[in-house]
């Protein structure tokens, strides 16, 4: 080989290598979804939802006003399962554990805390901090939920975005019909920006 040869090579291996770099300096890789699945996309995250087993988007007209997304599973007219997004919930929130402290609050009297963990998202590198609170609730049956008296099960996600600006995903469901790796999947397709 000859030494311009050489050169052209180590400046092509060079230039491969930065761009592997740069690519992926700043930690916002995007998390995986699994197939089958929907995105709920916001401002400030994205997470999935499994369209495959019933799941769909809420129209915004039809939302609560404090959801920036939501994805409905309903059943015999029933809502039986929910992944909602809420954006700028609370005032004077920092970091995740006082995003989590606000989210808690919403979690409600009745429910039973079941485990509360730190949790390390995909996406921007200074917002990937996030606490995870799992739980379980007795439906009201109110509102088009499940019978007066059913157990459902519940996590919350909360943390703050790159732009400081709080965050909290919630995922609701009858207690059976998602398994302990199907709620982990939703956390684990949890993007922020």
């Amino acid at each position: 080989m000859t030494l311009t040869k050489s050169k052209a090579l180590g400046a092509a291996v060079s230039t491969t290598l930065g761009l592997t770099l740069l690519g992926g300096c700043g930690g916002t890789d995007a998390a995986a979804v699994p197939d089958g699945w929907g995105t709920l996309d916001t401002r400030s995250v994205s997470v999935g939802y499994p369209a495959d087993e019933g799941y769909a988007p809420q129209p915004s007209a039809e939302r609560g006003k404090a959801n920036a997304a939501v994805a409905l599973k309903r059943e015999g007219g029933l809502r039986t399962g929910m992944v909602s997004v809420q954006l700028d919930f609370a005032t004077g929130v920092g970091d995740a554990g006082e995003a989590a402290a606000a989210a808690g609050a919403g979690i409600g009297l009745g429910a039973t805390r079941k485990d509360t963990r730190d949790v390390r998202l995909a996406g921007e590198e200074s917002a990937r901090d996030a606490r995870r609170i799992d739980y379980e609730f007795t439906s009201t049956g109110e509102e088009s939920t499940p019978a007066k008296g059913t157990r459902m099960t519940g996590v919350v996600v909360a943390g703050v975005d790159s732009g400081d600006v709080p965050f909290a995903i919630r995922i609701n469901a009858v207690k059976g019909t998602l398994s302990p790796s199907d709620l982990d999947s939703f956390v684990e397709s949890i993007t922020v920006k």
